[in-house]
C-alpha cells in the first residue's frame, strides 16, 4: 500500500518541549469543543421550546457537524505530536481528505440554510410556519448533509486515480488540496475541477448568505440585530477559508496559510458554541429551564425519600 510521510516537516522538526506544549493546548481545545457542541445538541433535544424552533433544529445538526469536523483532523494532529514518526497510509490520508472536504462543504450549506431560515422568519413571518414546517425542515437538513458528501465525488474520484511518487513528504498537518502536489504528472483535469468546485461552493454560498443578510438589514435594523450571532459565525468561517481554497493550491503551503488552517479546523469549532450561547437569549433561557427542571426533580426525589 502507498505510504506518505506526514507531517514530518511541520511538526516533527519542533523541539520536544514545544510539541508537548502544543499537545496540551490542542487537547484542551479538542475536549472543550466536543463538550460545548455536545451540550448544545443535548439542550436542543431536552428543551421542548427549542426543539420546536427550526433554527435550533439546524443548530443541533450544525453542532454535530462541528464535532465530526474537528474529529477529522484533531486526533490525527495529537497523534503526530506524540509519535516519533509522522507516517500515514495513502488510504487514511485520502479518507481524511474526502471527509474533510465533505464536512466543509456541508457546513457552507448549513450556514446558507440557517440564513434562509432567518430571512423567512424576519421578512415573511406569516408564511414562515408553513414553509419551515418540521417536515420541510428535516428535508432541508437531510439535503445539506447529502449535498455536502456528494458534491465532491467527481474531483475525489479523479484524485484517487492519480499516481503518487517521489519522497511523498507532505509539508502540512492534514491531507487537503496540497495532496495534489505529491501526485505524479500528468494530473489531468483533477486540479481544475477541484478548484472550480471550491469556487462554486464557497463563493456560491457566501453570495447567498450575503444577499440574505443585506435583505435583513434593509428590512429592519432591529431584526438584523437578532441574527448578529449567526453573522459572527459566518464571518469566522468564510473569513478563514476564502483565502485558502479559492486560491491556487501552490499558494496553500505558506506558514500563514497553515496558521489560518489551524484556526478554522480547530479554533472556529471551539468558538462557535460560545458565540451561540453567550449572545443568544433563547439559549440562555433554555439553560435556565433545564437547570430549574433538574432542581425540581431533585427536590421531588428528596421529598419522596
Amino acid at each position: 500500500s502507498k505510504v506518505l510521510s506526514f507531517p514530518t516537516p511541520i511538526i516533527h522538526n519542533l523541539e520536544p518541549q514545544k510539541r508537548f506544549f502544543l499537545f496540551i493546548i490542542f487537547t484542551i481545545v479538542y475536549i472543550s469543543t466536543l463538550t460545548e457542541n455536545s451540550a448544545i445538541i443535548m439542550l436542543v433535544r431536552v428543551d421542548e421550546q427549542l426543539a420546536q424552533l427550526p433554527m435550533y433544529h439546524f443548530l443541533g445538526n450544525f453542532s454535530l457537524l462541528e464535532i465530526c469536523y474537528v474529529t477529522t483532523t484533531m486526533p490525527r494532529m495529537l497523534f503526530d505530536l506524540t509519535s516519533p514518526q509522522g507516517i500515514i497510509s495513502f488510504q487514511a490520508c485520502f479518507l481524511q481528505f474526502y471527509i474533510f472536504y465533505s464536512l466543509g462543504s456541508t457546513e457552507t450549506f448549513f450556514l446558507s440554510a440557517m440564513a434562509l431560515d432567518r430571512y423567512l422568519a424576519i421578512c415573511h413571518p406569516l408564511y414562515y410556519p408553513i414553509i419551515m414546517s418540521p417536515k420541510n425542515c428535516s428535508k432541508l437538513v437531510a439535503g445539506c448533509w447529502m449535498a455536502g458528501f456528494l458534491v465532491y465525488t467527481v474531483p475525489i474520484t479523479l484524485i484517487s486515480r492519480l499516481s503518487f511518487c517521489g519522497s511523498n513528504v507532505s509539508d502540512h498537518f492534514l491531507c487537503d488540496q496540497g495532496l495534489l502536489t505529491l501526485a505524479c504528472p500528468p494530473l489531468g483535469n483533477a486540479p481544475l475541477i477541484l478548484f472550480s468546485m471550491n469556487i462554486f461552493i464557497i463563493l456560491g454560498n457566501l453570495i447567498f448568505v450575503t444577499i440574505s443578510y443585506a435583505i435583513h438589514q434593509s428590512g429592519s435594523k432591529k431584526a438584523f440585530s437578532t441574527i448578529s450571532f449567526h453573522l459572527m459565525v459566518v464571518t469566522l468561517f468564510y473569513g478563514s477559508i476564502a483565502g485558502i481554497y479559492v486560491a491556487p493550491s501552490a499558494e496553500s503551503q505558506s506558514g500563514i496559510i497553515k496558521i489560518v488552517t489551524v484556526f478554522y479546523t480547530a479554533i472556529t469549532p471551539f468558538l462557535n458554541p460560545m458565540i451561540y450561547c453567550l449572545r443568544n437569549d433563547q439559549v440562555k433561557e433554555a439553560l435556565g429551564r433545564v437547570q430549574r427542571s433538574k432542581v425540581t426533580v431533585l427536590r421531588f426525589n428528596v421529598n419522596k425519600c
